[in-house]
């Protein structure tokens, strides 16, 4: 069984290179393409925040949040308040960050493995300048359309953190209080050794390491949508909704270009945007790769997501427009 699979990996890499030989016009427009998300959409959007919250973490932003939040985490999610940075900064900056932001509190103890597996299936939302400008304006030409898809998109998530409350419980106890969170926070700031210039230039290595890796994975996953799209013949209906579910953005661009109706277009650029694609999915297991995250939760979490959300887009859409 070990040799077939062998076997198997090895034929699918010889086709993988004969595809990218035989084809290589097409293969050279997607990294061309990979290549201009990255640089117009995904580090611009990223970087600020991943170098910003190596800097919270290490100034004790997470010990102040976690303190105030405390009561809502617990009550709503039933996870440790300061799983409250994850998700607050994961709405801010969108997908891949949430591993990035889960990593840094798994690494210093502050999230067990249960609970950094808990906060990463209901913190995956993708970035609302990307949803605003680049789904609503560019793609679907429709601001009313973006600012719906990013209501359901940004509930659906709510939705699967309650649905996983009782998941690897673990909640707060006490009233919220402000001193306390200040005194939690200048305790941390204190107790960490390395001075500014040497938590800037960790943070400016990391950003740029997680960034780069980002890159190589949507890189490599658009050239694989390029092989199937080759390979496969199905109708460009189909063909854009495979793609997008394995790379998300290719697929949200050419699927407001399809000659279908807008409602069916939000429908499934919700359900794109809420699944992640494959290549989300990737990305956010190599961030935390070294961690050995369960990836099965996390996948049924982004099923289920996709769902939910779809299924509010299309119940809102009418009375919407």
């Amino acid at each position: 069984m070990k040799k077939l699979t062998s076997i198997l990996i090895m034929a699918v890499l010889i086709f993988v290179a004969i595809s990218i030989l035989v084809d290589s016009e097409s293969i050279l427009r997607s990294v061309e393409f990979s290549l201009n998300i990255f640089k117009e959409n995904i580090f611009p959007s990223l970087f600020p925040f991943f170098v910003l919250s190596n800097i919270l973490v290490k100034c004790g932003f997470v010990e102040l949040i976690g303190t105030l939040f405390k009561g809502i985490m617990g009550r709503m999610f039933r996870i440790k308040g300061a799983a409250a940075f994850v998700f607050i900064m994961s709405i801010i900056s969108g997908n891949p960050a949430n591993a990035k932001y889960t990593k840094e509190l798994l690494d210093n103890g502050t999230l067990n493995k249960g609970e950094a597996t808990k906060i990463l299936c209901f913190t995956c939302f993708s970035n609302p300048l990307f949803i605003i400008g680049t789904v609503s304006l560019i793609f679907l030409n429709n601001k009313e359309a973006g600012i719906l898809i990013l209501i359901c998109h940004y509930l659906g998530n709510i939705i699967i953190g309650v649905m996983m409350r009782n998941y690897c419980p673990s909640e707060d106890g006490g009233k919220v209080s402000f001193r306390e969170a200040i005194d939690k926070m200048h305790n941390k700031r204190i107790s960490n050794n390395e001075n500014l210039g040497v938590i800037l230039t960790n943070s400016l290595t990391t950003s740029i390491n997680t960034l780069l890796l980002v890159l190589g994975v949507i890189t490599t996953f658009l050239v694989i949508t390029t092989i199937i799209s080759e390979t496969i013949s199905l109708n460009s209906v189909m063909q854009s909704t495979l793609n997008g579910f394995i790379e998300m953005t290719q697929g949200l661009k050419y699927i407001s270009m399809e000659a279908i109706p807008l409602k069916l277009k939000c429908v499934l650029a919700v359900m794109m945007l809420s699944f992640g694609g494959l290549s989300v999915h990737m990305q956010i297991m190599s961030i935390l790769s070294d961690a050995k995250i369960k990836y099965l939760p996390f996948l049924c979490a982004r099923v289920m997501h996709s769902l939910i959300s779809g299924m509010m887009v299309y119940l809102l859409f009418d009375f919407w427009f």
